[in-house]
């Protein structure tokens, strides 16, 4: 494979440049067109916690502009969502093998999938593990404590669930990725299943927040039917002619 000279290089990182400031501007764009509905974005995002807390009760601040904050979050949550095909986009554009944009993994199939999936997954983790896992929290408080979660804190903990939800979901296209170019076979996957399973009951009581089995099994389930997805993709988007795995960048005009 010849080398690229300096104008093809140039020229890529300026492509690369172009569309990191496109995801930028979007995300602004977002941030700035949802800051008018940041209180009802925050009372979307405490639903989980305000559904399971006792009647009359409610989250607390005790730092002045940790509501502020709280609300400037919220925005920039909304404006990272509506940036997330873009980014998508130009993370695959940057990293995709030479074939990779010519096979059945095109683009548009990566921005639909990636989006889909992570949003599937930060929505089983607040309608399903959230509810689940504030509640056992909360019920952990003997009757002569009263619970007062911070407002910053919980909204911390929230976001941090919902994008590590909505990153494992991505499992099934990494794995289709990974077979498509070579790294990893079905035969693979399937072989060292066991392993996965294990890996995923570890990985589940890692990110959720409680030590309870029910709900490390409600990440450690999806987990493990992610995998299984993970092969069917593997067998469908496994090339048929064996692929030489080079690593050498291309980047879509």
């Amino acid at each position: 494979m010849r080398p690229l000279d300096k104008n093809v290089i140039l020229e890529r990182l300026e492509k690369v440049r172009s569309r990191i400031v496109l995801c930028l501007l979007i995300m602004s764009l977002g941030f700035a067109g949802s800051y008018a509905f940041s209180e009802r974005i925050l009372a979307f995002i405490m639903r989980p916690l305000t559904g399971v807390m006792p009647p009359g009760e409610r989250a607390v601040f005790t730092w002045l502009p940790e509501a502020f904050f709280c609300h400037l979050k919220a925005a920039l949550g909304v404006g990272i969502l509506l940036a997330l095909p873009a980014v998508m986009y130009t993370i695959w554009s940057i990293f995709a093998p030479r074939h990779g944009m010519k096979g059945k993994l095109t683009p548009v199939l990566v921005v639909s999938l990636s989006t889909l999936l992570f949003f599937v997954g930060a929505s089983f983790c607040y309608f399903v593990v959230m509810p689940f896992a504030f509640k056992y929290l909360i019920g952990l408080a003997p009757e002569s404590v009263r619970p007062l979660p911070s407002l910053g804190e919980y909204f911390g903990l929230a976001c941090w669930l919902l994008f590590a939800f909505g990153a494992v979901f991505e499992l099934p296209l990494v794995v289709s990725i990974l077979s498509y170019i070579g790294i990893v076979t079905p035969a693979f996957l399937r072989k060292n299943r066991k392993y996965a399973f294990l890996l995923s009951f570890i990985l589940a009581a890692i990110l959720t927040p409680t030590p309870d089995v029910f709900n490390q099994l409600l990440m450690a389930g999806p987990l493990v039917i992610l995998y299984e997805l993970g092969i069917l993709g593997a067998l469908i988007f496994v090339p048929k002619k064996p692929s030489n795995l080079v690593p050498a960048l291309k980047i879509s005009g």
